[in-house]
């Protein structure tokens, strides 16, 4: 009987790439043709299977960047001297770089059209797919001037020669990622509808980032409020500057400060990291439900017109429910919040007739929590409820369908999935930020040279310059008496030297010809800034240098740790398997005196549920 022949290792990596590839996005699953293996096969196929309709239907949509901007970022990440030391100036996050000189040129967030209830949904479909593909190809238009309105680029005059141009002395600007699915759109819309109140949560670290001016247009009409998430990674001095400037760009906007994560019995550790838990602390949390309070005690008074008008004030009546015991839901936690207190679980002898008539007012305070992805919006659920309700994945978006959880029988929680919205920043300073899948990013060097202009990565990991472990040659010419001349190697740090080196600390090479993996390095330190195991945090743009100097040392940049300690990654499990997706909802630490190492390593100790319930650490 003839022996089966085994796959080979060929196969084998074609199928890896294959995988890949459809993961980044650059080949559809669809046209891939369906194998029809034997029984032995058939419990690999199922693992293997595409996922389902409605998985597919809501995964995010982005665009991709062009062959002639990855082939000239890679050549210079290999040419371009990395700044050393790093400005202080590069801690302040300033967008006026990124702004778009034209006034009339404003991206914006998609509306949903109106709509009636003697429509039928495939008449409201299609007026929303109408409205989407135009304000689809408006954005695309604005970005793609926007992208080259650069200070090296200009329109040629045909009456001119042509002139010899200098050779470039910065990256080329890439594009800004932004939402193109509008099934993601539409869950958005569906939470800001049925929202009284909205909580837009900010990373602590670059709060612009994820406020642009399209999302404050769009919530212009609506109560909501900033919740500045991660205090604990970026610290109290960073907090109170970027909360302080907040409030004078949006004066009319409450603003309060959260953390989602405590750390456990110093004696729980798991691969010698900590071990965290869902945690608001109490201090936190009567914050929260203070300002809500607050907002809502607004809703129930009257607006001015309706005051001056005697008759539209006997006939005016508040949206929203209004009764709440405050008190309760200050109080209420524990494994019983969140499950059978409303909403499908109300027993139906319980629901009248007269509660679903319109004149009657809400069962129910709606708070709708949203935000870009990885800014923590399922954390702070969580830590709300004091336990693992929904899933906190380390990938960006793993909320995939807005989930609806009851805080108290009078108040329920919305989670929105996170969401992309239009701003006119690079591609790079989202990936630093945290809100694009680092596994779809196919300019790994680009992004390892904005990082680098940022912090001092080769310090960090204690790099040593691959030009100092070139073996020395012997200069067997003859030279007469003082005419001999020796030439320094240069040891100026570059992007593709600082994955070199860190190749080499880890020992990657390619499998074909043995170089330096370098892709697999810089996908490793990107990981690692979006897991907070490097910790970092801008500075508002009215900070003085002064005041960056004052809190950290000169050359650091961006780097929080600023007493001169390294970053360890001898037991980072995420460099054990870079070809996973690993960019994290980075959680939160709990610690009353603020300290910055407790982030260290934090996000890979904890205990991360996927969406078939099993858990990543197990």
């Amino acid at each position: 009987m003839p022996r089966r022949k085994p796959t080979s290792t060929r196969q084998k990596k074609q199928e890896q790439q294959l995988k890949r590839a459809i993961k980044r996005g650059d080949v559809d699953s669809n046209s891939v043709p369906k194998q029809n293996p034997t029984k032995r096969k058939k419990s690999h196929l199922v693992r293997s299977l595409p996922p389902s309709e409605t998985t597919r239907k809501l995964q995010s949509t982005f665009v991709k960047l062009p062959p002639e901007f990855l082939e000239q970022a890679k050549f210079l990440a290999a040419t371009l001297v990395l700044p050393r030391p790093i400005p202080t100036s590069s801690a302040i996050l300033s967008l006026q770089e990124y702004r778009f000189p034209a006034p009339l040129d404003t991206l914006s967030c998609p509306k949903r059209p109106k709509w009636r209830y003697d429509m039928s949904k495939e008449e409201v479909e299609r007026n929303e797919e109408g409205l989407f593909n135009k304000w689809l190809t408006q954005t695309d238009a604005m970005v793609e001037r926007w992208q080259k309105n650069t200070e090296n680029w200009r329109e040629e005059d045909g009456n001119e020669e042509p002139k010899i141009q200098a050779p470039p002395t910065s990256m080329p600007r890439s594009t800004t990622y932004f939402e193109r699915n509008i099934e993601v759109w539409r869950q958005f819309w569906r939470v800001t509808e049925i929202s009284d109140i909205i909580l837009v949560l900010l990373d602590s670290r670059c709060p612009l980032i994820h406020y642009p001016p399209s999302l404050s247009a769009y919530l212009s009409d609506r109560k909501h409020i900033l919740v500045l998430t991660k205090v604990d990674i970026t610290g109290p001095e960073r907090v109170q500057a970027w909360t302080r400037y907040l409030r004078d760009c949006y004066p009319g906007v409450p603003i309060v400060e959260v953390e989602a994560y405590a750390a456990r019995d110093p004696s729980a550790v798991h691969q010698g990291q900590k071990r965290f838990d869902p945690h608001l602390p109490d201090g936190f949390r009567q914050r929260l439900v203070q300002i809500l309070q607050e907002v809502h005690a607004e809703m129930l008074d009257p607006p001015e017109r309706v005051k001056v008008n005697p008759r539209w004030l006997k006939d005016w009546r508040p949206s929203v429910k209004r009764e709440i015991d405050w008190a309760g839901v200050k109080n209420e936690r524990g494994g019983k919040t969140g499950m059978l207190t409303g909403g499908p679980a109300i027993p139906r002898s319980e629901i009248s007739e007269e509660q679903d008539s319109p004149e009657l007012e809400p069962r129910f305070l709606t708070i709708g929590l949203i935000g870009q992805p990885n800014v923590g919006k399922s954390s702070l659920l969580n830590a709300l409820f004091g336990t693992q309700k929904v899933h906190a994945s380390k990938t960006p978006g793993k909320t995939k369908h807005f989930q609806t959880l009851f805080w108290t029988p009078e108040v329920r929680l919305v989670d929105c999935p996170g969401l992309v919205v239009p701003n006119f920043i690079p591609m790079e300073l989202q990936v630093l930020s945290g809100i694009l899948l680092i596994s779809r990013i196919s300019s790994i060097p680009s992004c390892i040279h904005f990082v680098g202009e940022r912090l001092p990565i080769e310090e960090i990991y204690h790099l040593e310059h691959p030009v100092s472990k070139l073996p020395v040659t012997k200069d067997k010419r003859t030279w007469r008496n003082g005419e001999k001349r020796v030439v320094a190697r240069s040891t100026k740090w570059t992007a593709m030297d600082v994955m070199s080196a860190y190749a080499d600390k880890k020992g990657w090479v390619t499998a074909k010809a043995g170089r330096m993996d370098v892709n697999r390095a810089g996908n490793a330190i990107l990981r690692a800034l979006a897991e907070t195991r490097i910790p970092w945090a801008f500075w508002p743009p009215d900070t003085k240098e002064d005041e960056v100097l004052r809190a950290g040392k000169e050359g650091e940049g961006i780097w929080i740790l600023g007493n001169g300690d390294s970053y360890d990654d001898e037991a980072s499990a995420a460099d054990e398997e870079p070809e996973t997706e690993t960019p994290s909802e980075t959680s939160d630490s709990h610690d009353d005196s603020w300290p910055v190492q407790v982030v260290l390593g934090r996000f890979a100790a904890l205990d991360f549920v996927d969406s078939d319930g099993t858990n990543e650490n197990s």
